[in-house]
């Protein structure tokens, strides 16, 4: 494996922030968290419109999904690659009224393959006028690394999206995000408590153990794999009161199954009813790669999965700044230094602390970065976040995403969850 390539801006927007909007490992590359701005200049008129007459032109989310998607076709075009060889897409909007401007972007761009794609709707991205937050991983174009695309039986994209449902690519199969939707893509009966009953179960049970059964194990099966090779899951609900219910029926399958998990609050979904959306990597039945669980000195309720190394990469669960004694960390003293982006900094501290941790106990480091998620319920406590990554790391720029949840997170005073992919080579 080749070393890892990283292009960056030293200063984003003329801040102190080095952020890495490329980062290549091998045949790998992850472009994180592009949103419709110029990374020197702010949003540039040819998204927002013309000063004095805004609705000129197209729909704005159509000029920002054109925006992104051309930037990222021209920096996979300087990798040796296109879009053509892109394995999974993840997307975060404030509204859904971006959506179908946004697909309509992407099928231009993209043409008949749209890799495995997961869209939900949170409160706001990164910047506060833009719509659209999108990340890809792509590979570079090797017969080891083709993308055999999978139609499961009843696992299917609806036509605005039309997603590739599941891929395989080298050992590694990705699964698009899923809900607990029919034959015509409504809510499933069977994933629903029937309207004449009062204790005829949960919705989220229902919808859980729906996914999981009628889903993710067709899509595994037919790409080649099983339940049992799952490696990273991100889950999306849509009521954070849901989890203690969730994580009850997710054990029932994974108990005995190394899945590293992210559990992120969620405002909407593209289905009315619908609850809850998980995306799943795995390996194939005749992967050569194995999956290690890593263990380190982290508080057990700072994660509510493993971490898993497979091969080039290690994927811990999504992590939160819980200490050992159960509480958020700093807890009391966050709420009164606002100005110092207190819970940000102490927060994001403890969390690269954690993931720096497992690194080392699987024989890597976090210099090694592809891609962070960070999940925060206020967006203004990201300058914490970028001031404890500079403490820790100095000017090694951050392969970031930063996403604005609903205000509610699993563990209160939580001021993110991050959810990170990190190279082992």
């Amino acid at each position: 494996m080749a070393a890892i390539e990283v292009k960056s801006v030293q200063h984003l927007l003329g801040t102190a922030l080095p952020y890495a909007y490329a980062v290549k490992s091998g045949p790998w590359i992850f472009l994180t968290g592009h949103e419709a701005f110029d990374f020197e200049s702010g949003v540039a008129e040819a998204v927002s419109g013309p000063a004095g007459f805004p609705l000129f032109g197209p729909p704005r989310w159509r000029r920002e999904g054109d925006f992104i998607l051309e930037r990222m076709r021209r920096i996979l075009e300087e990798f040796g690659t296109d879009l053509a060889h892109g394995v999974r897409l993840d997307q975060f909007y404030p509204t859904p009224t971006a959506v179908d401007p946004y697909h309509r972007a992407r099928h231009a761009v993209f043409g008949d393959y749209i890799p495995p794609s997961t869209s939900v709707i949170m409160e706001r991205c990164f910047a506060a006028e833009t719509g659209i937050s999108t990340s890809l991983i792509a590979v570079t174009p090797h017969p080891e690394y083709e993308i055999r695309k999978v139609y499961p039986k009843d696992v299917t994209a609806s036509a605005s999206s039309g997603f590739v449902p599941t891929i395989v690519c080298n050992e590694f199969v990705f699964v698009a995000g899923q809900m607990a939707s029919g034959g015509e893509h409504g809510l499933d009966a069977r994933a629903h408590v029937p309207d004449h009953t009062a204790w005829g179960g949960t919705e989220i049970r229902k919808q859980t153990e729906f996914v999981i059964q009628e889903k993710l194990k067709p899509a595994l099966a037919a790409a080649g794999s099983a339940l049992e090779r799952s490696l990273k899951a991100q889950v999306y609900l849509r009521n954070v009161d849901d989890l203690p219910e969730f994580i009850d029926v997710w054990t029932q399958y994974f108990r005995d199954i190394p899945c590293a998990l992210t559990v992120v609050p969620t405002k909407g979904f593209g289905m009315t009813g619908g609850i809850i959306e998980i995306n799943l990597l795995a390996l194939t039945n005749t992967a050569k790669r194995r999956k290690e669980p890593i263990m380190a000195d982290i508080p057990g309720m700072a994660a509510l999965g493993p971490c898993v190394r497979v091969g080039e990469f290690l994927l811990p669960s999504g992590l939160m700044a819980i200490g050992h004694d159960g509480h958020i960390v700093s807890k009391t003293i966050s709420p009164g230094f606002p100005g110092l982006s207190h819970s940000g900094y102490v927060q994001a501290a403890t969390v690269h602390g954690y993931a720096e941790a497992l690194c080392r106990a699987a024989g890597t480091s976090m210099t090694k970065l592809l891609r962070a998620q960070y999940f925060v319920p206020d967006v203004t406590a990201f300058p914490g976040v970028a001031m404890a990554w500079a403490g820790r790391f100095g000017a090694q720029p951050l392969p970031f995403a930063c996403i604005h949840t609903p205000p509610a997170m699993p563990a209160p005073g939580s001021a993110l969850i991050a959810d990170f992919w990190i190279s082992t080579v």
